[in-house]
């Protein structure tokens, strides 16, 4: 099952959004309702607030005052831990309860209101972020809905960032517009890439780009994405994750590159990448692997002998608006070291890094396929690497 986290600040249009999800055919999850059922009347939830808080925090009907709550929890931090030790257990068991009964090839959005804020983002498969201007807000909040505008700045400086929220957002929806132009970007994101998203990680699949060489200018944006990623990543595998690293040209600033995120994840050994629940763990997060020996090895420095040292395993992206090449290496290894080498002198070195840019610009410009693209800068990198070796030698450069 696909699982999108869906947030926005107070007055993006968020409501407007999971709505369409749910017309789409989506099971969504609303994080604010779910918080009102498990404390609603008669409840286990609402007794032991009860309990904790006393009288003071239920209304004439015995129903929770919330704002009585309020005012008590958000000027005392040990009262707002109370709180959510009895509040969220009950909500995690209500969202498990509705995912378990809905059908395994289901989309599922949760429209989690403080996602960025609690940085849930690794929880998801994909986040979907819906943003509007503060003044557009603003408008919204004190037209529509009678907000005064003391209450709207209050709310929106407690709330995160356009910027934070642009970093955990893998789709953004902008609702500076009409709504059916809204409407018309969830119709989209849905048909172009949630669907083949959801059919990728039923099947165990992973999304290729055509094979040719296009390069972009470098994108800001390429160390959040890579940085959503490993989050993910990690979740997935915990400790058995030694490491999980940016690499490639997306992780060069300034560099133009095919748009393509490469990473990195680093295990003790080769075979715990090939431990049944390893790969399980992966797939299951939307990175599959990749089948019989494709992608298996790195091209052999002529100075190692061995090459041997030069396995490794390739995951990729079950997600067709974002492909990744995720390389897993052994970090004690060859291939490990020279990723992480390459990246840093790149990083390092301007005129290196401005030659490198050319030799790319060149070659995707005569090359017909990306294998071939790939193969003529083998010589180069080749010989960058002898350069990037006196490098670490004089800087003592040993890596991250």
């Amino acid at each position: 099952m696909l699982r999108v986290g869906l947030t926005g600040g107070i007055g993006s249009g968020k409501s407007t959004v999971a709505q369409r999800f749910l017309e789409l055919g989506a099971v969504v999850i609303d994080a604010d309702l779910l918080a009102r059922e498990v404390v609603a009347v008669g409840s286990p939830g609402l007794a032991a607030i009860h309990r904790r808080f006393g009288d003071a925090v239920l209304a004439a009907d015995r129903s929770l005052d919330r704002g009585a709550l309020g005012e008590i929890v958000f000027s005392d931090p040990g009262a707002r831990r109370d709180l959510e030790a009895i509040t969220h257990p009950l909500i995690g068991a209500r969202t498990r309860s509705i995912l378990e009964a809905a059908a395994p090839e289901r989309i599922m959005v949760h429209d989690v209101p403080l996602l960025v804020e609690k940085d849930m983002t690794a929880d998801y498969h994909l986040t979907v972020v819906v943003g509007a201007d503060e003044d557009i807000r603003a408008a919204r909040l004190t037209g529509e809905r009678g907000f005064t505008a003391a209450d709207v700045r209050g709310r929106i400086a407690a709330q995160a960032s356009d910027r934070a929220r642009r970093a955990a957002a893998d789709a953004w929806l902008d609702n500076n517009g009409t709504v059916d132009a809204l409407l018309t970007q969830v119709d989209a994101l849905w048909q172009d890439r949630l669907l083949g998203f959801n059919d990728n990680l039923m099947s165990g699949s992973y999304s290729r780009r055509p094979d040719t060489p296009t390069l972009v200018p470098y994108d800001e944006s390429w160390p959040w994405t890579a940085a959503r990623l490993i989050g993910r990543i990690k979740s997935a595998l915990g400790d058995r994750a030694v490491a999980v690293e940016h690499i490639g040209s997306t992780s060069v600033p300034g560099l133009p590159a095919k748009d393509v995120i490469d990473l990195q994840l680093g295990v003790r050994r080769l075979t715990d990448a090939d431990v049944r629940e390893f790969v399980k763990a992966l797939t299951n997060k939307g990175f599959p692997r990749s089948g019989g020996d494709e992608n298996n090895w790195d091209d052999a420095l002529p100075w190692i002998e061995d090459v041997t040292l030069w396995q490794k395993r390739f995951h990729g992206s079950a997600d067709p608006g974002r492909i990744v090449h995720l390389h897993v290496r052994e970090v004690d290894g060859p291939g490990w070291r020279y990723a992480l080498l390459f990246r840093d002198w790149l990083r390092a070195e301007a005129d290196e890094r401005a030659a490198y840019a050319a030799l790319k610009a060149q070659l995707a410009r005569t090359a017909t396929t990306t294998t071939k693209y790939v193969e003529a800068k083998g010589p180069w990198i080749v010989e960058a690497l002898a350069r990037a070796e006196d490098w670490a030698r004089h800087t003592g450069w040993s890596g991250p």
